[in-house]
């Protein structure tokens, strides 16, 4: 972990854990940072007014809803498959390029909802993900890196033969950030598979479900790590609920083994044994790579 902290007066992004905000970053500043006794932030948005629609919104938000400014570079060019941020309604909303136009113009497709827009190059910049205190994919690599070593690397990561063991998301309310095992059957077309759940069954319950997924919602099965031998009070972990991993916190360490979770997309408390809990891992460039922890406090 970097020693990045949210000091007060600081630039940062944040997310709002509402139905329909999902994803999205908001840009604000840091006006009271977190403490030993308050593990909250206190920011104002850039962007967000209060109710009384003249003065900028103000609140508390937790350690997992705020992060730095991302880097952006001053001009580049998208191409087809990237992983962008697009600026508009206040804030930025991940998505995915599906067509280059001409004018500096580009197509972006947005998974939460399944629009489409075209949105002008200076609206965008390349998706980032804020993990162990480092941006990925970094800056500086990322100018000298051949195009087509990038575009050899992301056909890689795509690449899940028949046979593979994955773990697959889905888009629909209420199953938003769990990864659910499964066994890839066929690989149809371009970046398409069809999958066969190992945990999720059918109606009549005689057989486990098959269906076609894209390469946005498929990565491979994590590598089966050690026995940990105790979580911490903050680590992000994943859970096993309901057949399937959902990333959580643990809140607090109960001893004999055992855990209380706390799940920020549903505002939900659990209690779980250590062998139902895995340490929280993103597939980022096609390596897996172990999240950030909670900062480290001071006043």
């Amino acid at each position: 972990m970097s020693n990045f902290q949210f000091k007060k007066g600081i630039k940062v992004e944040i997310s709002i854990d509402e139905e329909g905000f999902r994803g999205v970053w908001f840009p604000g500043t840091v006006i009271k940072p977190p403490s030993k006794t308050d593990l909250k932030v206190m920011v104002e948005y850039d962007t967000l007014l209060a109710e009384n629609g003249s003065t900028p919104l103000r609140e508390k938000v937790d350690l997992v809803q705020i992060r730095p400014i991302p880097p952006r570079e001053s001009k580049r060019e998208y191409k087809l498959d990237d992983e962008v941020d697009v600026f508009f309604n206040d804030g930025w909303w991940e998505g995915v390029i599906t067509h280059v136009l001409e004018g500096n113009q580009y197509s972006v497709y947005f998974r939460p909802t399944r629009d489409q827009n075209d949105f002008n190059g200076l609206d965008l910049r390349l998706h980032r993900e804020w993990v162990h205190g480092k941006w990925l994919p970094p800056l500086e690599e990322e100018a000298v890196q051949p195009i087509e070593e990038m575009i050899h690397k992301e056909k890689e990561e795509k690449n899940f033969s028949k046979g593979s063991l994955v773990e697959v998301s889905s888009d629909e309310d209420g199953f938003e950030g769990a990864w659910f095992t499964a066994t890839v059957l066929e690989v149809i077309g371009k970046d398409k598979f069809l999958i066969e759940y190992r945990d999720l069954k059918t109606e009549d319950d005689k057989e486990f479900v098959r269906e076609e997924v894209d390469a946005l919602h498929i990565r491979p099965h994590p590598p089966k790590a050690g026995k940990v031998d105790k979580f911490k009070q903050f680590e992000e972990v994943d859970a096993l609920y309901n057949d399937g991993w959902w990333v959580g916190c643990i809140s607090k360490v109960l001893g004999d083994s055992k855990y209380l979770v706390y799940f920020k997309s549903t505002d939900e408390e659990l209690e779980f044994k250590d062998d139902e809990l895995r340490l929280h891992h993103e597939w980022i460039s096609g390596e897996w790579v172990m999240a950030s922890k909670a900062l480290d406090l001071s006043d």
